[in-house]
């Protein structure tokens, strides 16, 4: 279907037909069947299976432009097949993974006649009481960018529209409250929350999705300046944009529309091009229209987009979809196993674990242990129960029955009922060593499910220090959607293993990690010590009075002037419990010998930084290396590092490499004074490193003048990448 094609399909439609196609409807029966007919319904949401087919055969055989519908669904992190949730999937540090299990997912729901996604969620994220941190890729702007562009090419590679959300800053929402206003200067806007979306632009999402939140006081579903403004005109979007599940009449709630009718005026002259559930559309743009209060043009360019994007999909040829190879359960399987190992993050080992498969017997105790539903965390409306694989069953298939007890110790996370503990304390004592799965249920995490205090809920704290009082050693193995406050688990565990939630098959990559095989995933948020942290988050600004990174907190007795007045607290440590990009495995990685090659960067060219890797440890095992750079001195203050790049590296027990980076100019760029989107000349120091506080460091220039051959040097003004706001 060409251009002309939808120019001309455009000039037979109706007014009532073109603002249907801008109407995404749930269907409840013969009123919405009546609506699809009558071309009233440009998409549908929430249908899968033998409804999606009927749905889309009433659209492209019994409606009078025949035009397919598209067909939406939240499949967030799997379909039939559960991957780990967003979060933990960032903990792998592993785009190809995160794209494989995307198209994975995208296959299934395919299949189901779904071909729309609301995914990847690209909201960065530094307050984990928020619910949605679980759907979220974590703190890191760059982390978030290249998972956020492996889902999409994943999703879309199989013929699923892939939905960049929540646009923009919906992860910062106030006190980590789902829906709550967000407060963001424009500096940091550009500079954190906004780098996933374009990423995800420039990748080809075919769709984008406002958030519920107000910026600075404008609705998102009515910011004219970023989504018309920025999205469209500055980045040159021209997919759809989609408002959240009511966020158009929600405007009115918050004060900022009169009415539903003012809601539908706001919205689509701000840019938005499809509405979602709520009808103000349906009910009002035709009498605005008359009275001039929304230009043909705006709907006409609102249509266009969603028939664009159901052109780009290959619906008007294929409306039940392409075909593709079936999708093959047993490889679906051991894509969510994989990626599952790869997500989870040793953050305490005290020489227990790898167990091995020589170990004794094995208590396996907590309300987490054999919970299939639970491990698969939120967002899971499709998932095949029958295919999950619990943490017990892992164990079971690796030793059998007789090396191997359970008791739950708890029946649910959030339990206060201490009668199961006896019966796991007599386990424990007949064990060798304790596997207790706790954490949060999958109840906890996910949208509007928010909490004001993130230690683990229930008794559970109570159950590992009394398993940890009978002396057998504990391996602690946390289930959560969110980072947890583990002080207390990390006092009493010999073992501490955070497992997110971790989909299908996330029991049997525990016992393979637990038995052998090394965990390589990593933080992609910073863990707190306590909820008084919060926000805490590694690429914070230095201040002009920083705490001694190497002391716990300002000493009691601090005499009263200000030299001994630090950004820190004094009943707290300022330090975090388990840093951004922390994790163990069970070997060591040694970093030697960086060098920068040149050691001044110039505009246009490339500073190559490398090091030598060595696996001194007994066992093969997988590095994540990870490239961090401060800005030392600048027009503006600038974060105390930036992660630029990382790279998974796997060596045998002895192994070295040598490792390489590249370093543009461009990387280092900010936004300046002026708004303007700049590299200026000075001084950065880099690092290369196993998490956010260590690492191999040097100092480099970024030159504003290069000598040139006979040796006279000629200057090279400030160099500027595209600005990003009018």
């Amino acid at each position: 279907m060409s251009s002309s094609r939808i120019d001309s399909l455009l000039a037979e439609m109706t007014l009532a037909e073109k603002i249907g196609q801008l109407c995404q409807v749930q269907p409840h029966g013969r009123d919405q069947e009546d609506l699809v007919r009558a071309g009233g319904a440009g998409s549908l949401i929430n249908v899968v299976g033998d409804d999606a087919y009927h749905y889309q055969w009433l659209a492209v055989e019994h409606s009078r432009l025949r035009i397919p519908l598209l067909l939406g669904r939240d499949v967030i992190h799997g379909f039939s097949t559960v991957f780990p949730i967003p979060l933990g999937q960032a903990a792998s540090f592993d785009p190809p993974s995160v794209r494989e299990a995307a198209a994975t997912a995208a296959r299934q729901a395919a299949g189901a006649g779904v071909n729309w996604t609301f995914s990847p969620m690209l909201d960065v994220v530094r307050d984990p009481r928020w619910g949605r941190v679980a759907e979220s890729f974590g703190e890191d702007p760059l982390l978030a960018s290249r998972l956020g562009v492996a889902m999409v090419e994943g999703y879309q590679g199989e013929g699923v529209a892939a939905c960049a959300k929540h646009f923009v800053g919906y992860g910062a929402a106030q006190g980590g409250r789902d829906y709550s206003e967000t407060a963001i200067p424009p500096r940091q806007l550009h500079e954190v929350y906004l780098p996933p979306f374009e990423a995800a632009v420039a990748a080809g999402a075919l769709t984008v999705m406002t958030g519920f939140n107000d910026l600075d006081g404008l609705p998102m579903s009515g910011h004219a300046p970023l989504v018309q403004g920025l999205l469209k005109d500055r980045w040159g979007f021209d997919g759809l944009v989609v408002s959240d599940w009511n966020s158009i009449t929600e405007m009115a709630v918050h004060g900022t529309a009169a009415d539903a009718s003012e809601c539908a005026r706001q919205s689509i002259v701000a840019g938005l091009d499809m509405e979602m559930a709520s009808s103000s559309w349906r009910h009002h743009l035709e009498a605005l229209l008359e009275r001039g209060a929304v230009s043909p043009q705006r709907l006409d360019d609102a249509v266009r987009r969603v028939l664009r994007v159901k052109e780009r999909l290959g619906l008007f040829e294929t409306p039940y979809g392409r075909s593709r190879p079936a999708e093959t359960p047993a490889t679906a399987a051991f894509q969510a196993r994989q990626l599952a190992r790869r997500s989870c993050v040793l953050l305490e080992n005290h020489a227990l674990l790898p167990l091995g498969e020589n170990v004794g017997r094995v208590a396996v105790v907590g309300p987490l242990a054999d919970a299939g539903h639970d491990q698969l965390g939120c967002w899971v409306f499709d998932a095949d129960h029958g295919a999950t694989h619990s943490v017990l069953a892992g164990i079971r298939e690796r030793l059998g029955d007789r090396r191997v007890s359970f008791e739950r110790g708890l029946d649910r996370c959030r339990s206060d009922d201490e009668h199961g503990f006896q019966a796991a304390l007599d386990a424990a004592r007949s064990a060798d060593v304790v596997v207790l799965c706790i954490g949060e249920d999958a109840g906890l995490s996910g949208e509007a499910h928010c909490r004001a205090f993130i230690e683990l809920p229930g008794a559970q704290q109570r159950l590992l220090d009394q398993l940890a009082a009978t002396g057998v050693p504990v391996v602690a193995v946390v289930f959560t959607g969110r980072p947890l406050a583990l002080g207390a688990v990390a006092d009493k565990a010999r073992a501490l293993l955070l497992a997110w939630h971790p989909g299908s098959l996330g029991g049997p990559a525990i016992a393979d990690l637990l038995f052998g095989e090394s965990p390589s995933g990593r933080l992609p948020m910073t863990l707190p010590r306590s909820v008084g942290q919060i926000p805490l988050y590694y690429n914070h600004k230095n201040t002009g009075r920083p705490p001694d990174p190497d002391s716990p907190r300002v000493p009691s007795g601090t005499p009263l002037d200000p030299s001994g007045f630090f950004a820190a607290y004094l009943d707290e440590d300022h330090r975090p419990q388990y840093p951004f990009g922390y994790g163990l495995g069970y070997t060591r990685f040694e970093y030697a010998d960086l060098e920068l090659t040149p050691n001044v960067l110039a505009p246009g060219g490339t500073l190559a930084a490398s090091f030598t890797l060595r696996n001194v440890g007994a066992r093969a095992g997988t590095e994540v290396v990870q490239l961090y750079v401060q800005d030392l001195v600048a027009s503006v203050t600038r974060p105390v590092r930036e992660l630029k790049d990382f790279r998974r590296v796997s060596l045998e027990a002895g192994e070295s490499r040598r490792i390489e980076f590249e370093l543009r100019g461009e990387q280092l760029a900010f936004r300046g004074l002026e708004g303007e989107r700049i590299v200026e000349p000075g001084r950065f120091r880099l690092w290369l490193a196993a998490h956010s506080q260590t690492g191999l460091s040097a100092e480099f220039e970024y030159a504003e003048r290069i000598a040139d051959p006979v040796g006279q040097r000629d200057e090279a003004p400030t160099e500027e990448v595209p600005a990003e706001l009018p």
